[in-house]
């Protein structure tokens, strides 16, 4: 049987242009993050992924994933999900605020909509309970017919994956509170489990009646006595780990990164789907040689003939946020833009980083003048802004949907419209048309006086001669943008954690003339070279 993934259907290969030659530095993403798991009544891990914007499901003895609900369709960003006993499959839509099910026919209905930041759920004798991980967040029992939901507790800061136990109590990790709470499902007061965990997010039951419960700031995977909190640690695998589910008696656990490990009795983990890249998104060449890939909640280095490198993490100290713009400034610093609007200077090797700039809608590009200006695109409000010394200049405005940002040899910001197909430079504060003609521009780039464009609707990498006007396909076929025929949903903020998240295909070079591209049809970083290098 073939493997069966939406992100999969866009095109797998590419036409290039004379002298150049393709080398993908990354595996394509089998799983676009993996979040939400629970075991089927097939024997196999059904995986719903928000980034991805699809449930998939994962064969456990042969690796297999075949795809359950694609992106586009009409469950949205799922984060969590559970079965009924007739097969009925519901899920969290936790950018959407909902919960929705589908049937075995495939047919979807949404049953509850009012549910910011929709995350746990689970199903207890015929009986559906959810909650929304928020800093003020609600734990319900829901009405299967769309009814309204009966609430059982309040307040709660951040509840996540949960189940109900074998004493009849409904179990849940706070992330907020760094602890384990139980309470009755019939309601009344809760009771706090477990303390000083490493920021527990989920909870489920071994057969022997003790809680097992990934910690996504540790990355642990602990075992709990919920007589006493006694706590083993069964697995120490990353940071980043999402939930876990068992297939018998064997125990799998997800990672927000997208990999899903075996956890053996030994201790040690067995990988049943590999790590991967959610998106990627901005990209960008340190002085050091090495590629800076941003990938949301993730941002990695990756150094050309080796694999990835984790720098930091959405739960990680000093992490500036959702990453998806970024320019190298210096020596181990970078300036990036977040999907909470913020721009920000930030120093990985230190943890720390430092807010510039905020209050903004949906941010992409960013690149740093010789001046040190900070230029970037908002493409939620149709604007370029400049920061520097504090001080934020409209560049600007009235654009369409503006993504990547670039610098030519003479200092003008050059800005892709996504919405209008065309690249612009900016003089004087006039946009002036440079090329047209394009699908979806995204990520640019300038060398010299060559300007190179992703033109996600193409599948291509467009080149332009700024000094003669000649343009050319440098590639074609990139698995870039949308598959084909899939028009994403668009994926709102899910806050405190993250603003609104979108795709973005960055481009950048290094010194010998390579270039490297998001190829976020597929998660993998490609790079093109020149026929001299």
């Amino acid at each position: 049987m073939k493997e069966n993934n939406s992100r999969y259907a866009g095109p797998s290969s590419a036409t290039l242009a004379e002298g150049w030659k393709l080398e993908r530095l990354t595996q394509p993403s089998r799983l676009f993050g993996a979040n939400g798991i629970r075991t089927g009544a097939d024997g196999r891990i059904y995986v719903a992924q928000v980034s991805g914007s699809q449930i998939s499901a994962v064969n456990v003895d042969t690796g297999l994933v075949e795809t359950i609900s694609p992106m586009g369709g009409d469950i949205v960003a799922p984060d969590d999900l559970v079965f009924d006993a007739k097969g009925n499959l519901y899920a969290t839509e936790i950018t959407e605020g909902r919960v929705s099910v589908r049937e075995p026919n495939g047919r979807t209905r949404v049953i509850n909509g009012d549910m910011p930041c929709a995350n746990p759920i689970t199903m207890y004798q015929d009986r559906l309970f959810a909650g929304e991980c928020r800093p003020d967040g609600r734990i319900m029992e829901l009405d299967l017919n769309g009814g309204a939901p009966r609430v059982i507790l309040e307040g709660v800061p951040m509840p996540n994956a949960m189940e109900v136990g074998p004493d009849g109590m409904l179990y849940f990790p706070v992330m907020g509170a760094n602890e384990i709470w139980r309470v009755n499902p019939a309601g009344g007061a809760p009771e706090v489990v477990a303390r000083d965990l490493g920021v527990p997010d989920a909870v489920k039951f071994d057969a022997q009646g003790f809680i097992v419960s990934t910690q996504v700031a540790s990355g642990q995977v602990l075992r709990i006595n919920p007589a006493n909190g006694e706590r083993t640690v069964l697995a120490d695998i990353a940071p980043g780990l999402d939930n876990l589910t068992f297939v018998g008696e064997r125990l799998f656990v997800s990672s927000i990164s997208g990999q899903i490990n075996e956890v053996l009795a030994s201790g040690k983990v067995k990988s049943l789907v590999p790590d991967g890249l959610n998106w990627p998104l901005g990209l960008a060449m340190g002085d050091d040689g090495k590629l800076f890939v941003a990938d949301g909640g993730f941002t990695y280095t990756l150094i050309p003939g080796g694999g990835l490198q984790i720098i930091s993490m959405l739960f990680s100290p000093g992490f500036p946020g959702y990453t998806r713009g970024v320019a190298a400034a210096g020596h181990g610093e970078y300036v990036v833009t977040t999907a909470n609007g913020q721009v920000a200077r930030w120093r990985p090797a230190k943890q720390e980083s430092e807010v510039l700039a905020e209050g903004f809608e949906r941010l992409y590009g960013v690149a740093i003048t010789s001046g040190g200006a900070v230029l970037f695109a908002d493409a939620g409000s149709g604007r370029v802004l400049s920061l520097k010394s504090g001080n934020v200049d409209v560049l600007a405005s009235g654009l369409q949907e503006p993504m990547g940002i670039a610098i030519d040899s003479d200092g003008r910001c050059l800005v892709s419209e996504e919405g209008a197909g065309r690249v612009v430079k900016l003089i004087a504060g006039r946009s002036e048309t440079i090329v047209d003609g394009l699908q979806q521009p995204q990520g640019i780039l300038v060398r010299g006086e060559k300007l190179y464009i992703v033109d996600v609707g193409a599948k291509a990498l467009v080149e332009f001669d700024m000094a003669s006007g000649r343009r050319r396909i440098l590639a074609s076929g990139l698995p870039v943008g949308a598959p084909a025929g899939v028009t994403p949903k668009f994926l709102q903020a899910i806050p405190p954690l993250s603003g609104p998240m979108g795709p973005f295909a960055g481009i950048t070079a290094g010194a010998d003339g390579t270039l490297y591209l998001s190829a976020d049809a597929e998660g993998s970083v490609l790079a093109l070279h020149p026929s001299h290098v």
